[in-house]
């Protein structure tokens, strides 16, 4: 027994720098993966980010919920396509986004953390115009109402988070004509973070960081990100990842981090461990996380 609370006032004080050092400041974390489908996750999930919360940070998340989508979908009659990996949504798909997005998936994600007494709220992108929008353009791809975002209203967001609300964000935006579009999540994130100047961009995702040759990479810079992409030991779906987390790390965020949501209470053991679990995406010469 003496040995286990030894081990508990280890954490405790393993945890005290970084919570001193974060006080104040600004997380955005992209939720998705099977921390948002396994119910014991989602459970410490609403746990973590609330504990995040009481401690002074100022927590903004924003979900995914594509299966959920997909599922409904087809519920109804619609068939989904992907273009490039991305769904093409057109006028009756774009209403199923916003009905499962910004409705269902997002009020189950808010009840949960409010049962912890996190003081959530759910939005979206159309909500004040948090997240304005213009039409995605690459390469001539015609995805339908699918956007890309041009501005975030910061002064929305600081208005809730430094009242103590916890934003909870679907990745839906709205054009200068007022209509809906959906986004990428990974992207909204990144663009959200970016915008706020934060501390922090956290990706919860199936996957436990970037790995090479079968080890976990613990950290990387840039220069050591494009050549993991240039020898394909980054490929497919982690490319846009690991591209919008360093644009938003160019952009002012200070660390961004990929972790496997599969882990119980995998935020807090990032975050407040010398090691943490997953890959830390940081600046260039900076060094990987060691103390503070």
């Amino acid at each position: 027994m003496l040995t286990a609370l030894k081990e508990k006032t280890e954490v405790l004080i393993e945890a005290l720098p970084y919570i001193s050092r974060y006080e104040g400041t600004t997380f955005v974390i992209k939720y998705g993966g099977a921390a948002q489908v396994d119910e014991d996750l989602k459970e410490t999930f609403a746990q973590d980010v609330t504990l995040l919360r009481k401690i002074g940070i100022k927590v903004v998340i924003v979900h995914g919920g594509g299966k959920e989508v997909t599922e409904i979908a087809g519920k109804l009659g619609l068939e989904s396509r992907f273009v490039d990996g991305q769904r093409y949504t057109d006028g009756p798909m774009m209403d199923v986004v916003q009905m499962v997005l910004a409705g269902k998936t997002n009020k189950d994600i808010v009840g949960r953390i409010n049962r912890h007494d996190g003081d959530a709220v759910g939005l979206c992108g159309v909500d004040a115009h948090a997240l304005k929008v213009k039409k995605f353009d690459e390469n001539g791809v015609d995805l339908g109402f699918v956007g890309e975002i041009t501005e975030v209203n910061t002064s929305y967001l600081n208005l809730l988070v430094n009242n103590g609300i916890m934003p909870v964000i679907a990745p839906i935006g709205v054009n200068h004509e007022g209509q809906p579009h959906n986004v990428n999540a990974d992207v909204a994130a990144s663009a959200i973070a970016a915008a706020l100047k934060a501390e922090k961009l956290v990706f919860l995702s199936d996957v436990e960081g970037v790995m090479a040759n079968g080890t976990l990479v613990h950290s990387m810079d840039q220069d050591e990100a494009n050549r993991l992409m240039e020898t394909r030991v980054i490929s497919n779906g982690m490319i846009p990842k690991i591209r919008s987390a360093f644009t938003a790390l160019n952009a002012g965020v200070k660390k961004v981090h990929l972790i496997d949501g599969r882990i119980t209470h995998s935020l807090l053991l990032e975050i407040f461990t010398d090691r943490g679990i997953g890959t830390e995406l940081v600046h260039r010469g900076a060094h990987a996380k060691v103390g503070v």
